[in-house]
């Protein structure tokens, strides 16, 4: 019971950091994305047993930009391809080939166009268009928490056949069906709520935001295998580490940032 309100109360904390600087200002989600950028990468180069301060340099440049306006969308083009190609490769290891070729070679690789990259794009996400729209950020992180959430509680439930068990054992495919129709439901409410876009585009999203969000748990639970360890970090308590907690939007970001550019293009 202790450890179930230990874990309650650190996510409410992490829920209304996010809520508290959305709705504050575009400034103030730029500063917690980047804080949870440097905790996520301090997490992540642990795992890899990668050490320098060059990823941290290599965080602070882009956001530097973005701060001050001054993003080179060219740049940020090939950046979202590559970033693409990189999680489509960690995704092709993990599923097919179980292992991650980059964990031991290239590892800059992954630091650059995984992690970093997965949150230059969550930060981008509601500059998309002439306004900042923290609901459309915010819809996203309830899709991400709709379908983690029941896809644990109906995994735990009614789950039998497993995901992918070498990796992580307690992943079910009733639990992600569970996760999906959930997530779609919200896809559904935050339309209502909201009344940005249309119904079709939130289903879409939630559909993306599923699928995309397991492979990303699963990708960072192949990175956990690789490195021995259960969590991540202990900076959340009953959560474990920021990365573990970020591990879904990380991956699915660059993937949301282009759909919605795309959606924009044709509407």
């Amino acid at each position: 019971m202790k450890e179930v309100i230990i874990r309650f109360l650190s996510g409410v904390l992490y829920v209304s950091l996010v809520l508290s600087s959305l709705f504050t200002s575009s400034e103030w989600y730029l500063v917690l994305i980047f804080c949870l950028t440097i905790v996520t990468l301090h997490e992540f180069l642990k795992l890899i047993s990668l050490k320098g301060v060059v990823p941290y340099i290599l965080v602070v440049i882009p956001f530097y930009f973005i701060a001050f306006d001054s993003i080179d969308y060219s740049l940020l083009h090939s950046l979202l391809f590559f970033s693409i190609l990189m999680n489509v490769f960690l995704f092709r290891d993990v599923m097919l080939l179980d292992k991650i070729t980059f964990f031991k070679s290239k590892r800059y690789l992954c630091v650059i166009f995984y992690i970093i990259s997965g949150f230059i794009f969550l930060t981008l996400i509601p500059y998309i268009g002439s306004t900042f729209q923290p609901k459309l950020v915010l819809g996203i992180f309830i899709l991400t928490w709709t379908n983690d959430t029941f896809a644990y509680l109906i995994g735990k439930k009614f789950g039998k056949r497993k995901l992918k068990e070498k990796i992580s054992p307690k992943k079910t495919i009733e639990g992600f069906i569970g996760g999906l129709l959930a997530a779609l439901i919200g896809g559904v409410i935050i339309f209502n709520t909201t009344l940005l876009y249309s119904p079709v585009f939130w289903l879409l999203l939630a559909l993306l935001v599923s699928v995309l969000g397991t492979s990303g748990d699963l990708i960072q639970s192949k990175f956990k295998r690789l490195a021995g360890v259960k969590d991540s970090g202990r900076i959340m308590p009953g959560h474990g580490g920021v990365y573990d907690r970020l591990d879904s939007i990380i991956f699915a970001s660059p993937f949301i940032y282009l759909f919605i550019i795309f959606i924009n293009y044709v509407s």
